[in-house]
């Protein structure tokens, strides 16, 4: 299991009691905005990175367009991967095995998080 699958099934478990049929909506979203950030900070940095370098590899429009279509692949993908059978064996594998507890302010800051150093990365190109 992944640390973003560990992720899903906590934040899933923590929203199930409140919310019975929305849990793994949230859970979904949650898990998707967070690894949508990492790749906008991870852009980031590279855009700063090259732009310290001197290196012109992509214009601008071209590295939004890029992050908007991984941000969708992204999200296609944990849509994908946490309906149905995947989360249930998922399920299954974590009820076996005690869940690592997490922090959940720490867990929902965590994108946003990202976001603000993604920001404060591009004030440097």
């Amino acid at each position: 299991m992944t640390v973003f699958d560990q992720f899903f099934y906590f934040i899933f478990t923590k929203y199930k009691a409140r919310y019975k049929q929305k849990a793994n909506t949230i859970a979904l979203f949650y898990t998707s905005i967070l690894q949508i950030a990492l790749a906008f900070l991870l852009g980031c940095f590279f855009a700063a990175f090259f732009s310290q370098m001197h290196v012109n590899a992509m214009s601008s429009d071209k590295a939004w367009i890029l992050f908007v279509i991984i941000a969708l692949a992204i999200h296609f993908k944990n849509w994908i991967s946490y309906n149905g059978k995947t989360r249930k064996v998922m399920n299954a594998k974590f009820n076996k095995k005690k869940a690592p507890k997490y922090n959940l302010a720490l867990l929902l800051a965590l994108p946003f998080i990202c976001l603000v150093m993604g920001l404060i990365l591009l004030q440097a190109t």
